[in-house]
């Protein structure tokens, strides 16, 4: 079980975004997750360096996946502690592009331009924020 004083690093590190997609957690309607980047049930921990702030989509599809495929070959996803968001992946308007094979990867595993996505995203744009 993670602790209090933990959940509350994991948001401050995050800038209450997800990890992942980079919504503000402000503008959602459920909670964001601290998740687990390895799974529990492929014996990751309760360190800090395998939590991630993550919304309640990203947390589903991502699931307890290390991997997927591109390009025929097997790519580990995006890892927030282990890798910086921008050498995988960049905003081009309100979509999110994979500029590395474990962006790409983690752009279409998580699904993060669905289009609710993408219009949330853009609605943050609208009103002059950063993503």
């Amino acid at each position: 079980m993670v602790d209090i004083e933990s959940r509350r690093l994991v948001r401050q590190w995050a800038g209450n975004r997800c990890e992942y997609c980079r919504l503000p957690e402000d503008l959602s309607d459920v909670p964001f997750h601290v998740e687990h980047i390895v799974a529990r049930q492929h014996q990751g921990s309760d360190e800090l360096s395998n939590l991630a702030l993550a919304c309640d989509r990203c947390n589903l599809y991502k699931g307890p996946n290390l991997a997927s495929r591109e390009g025929g070959q097997t790519v580990d996803l995006f890892h927030p502690r282990q890798h910086a968001w921008e050498e995988h992946s960049k905003f081009s308007s309100a979509k999110i592009i994979g500029v590395s094979s474990t962006g790409a990867a983690t752009v279409r595993r998580l699904n993060m331009n669905a289009p609710r996505r993408v219009a949330i995203r853009q609605m943050v744009l609208e009103c002059g924020e950063s993503l």
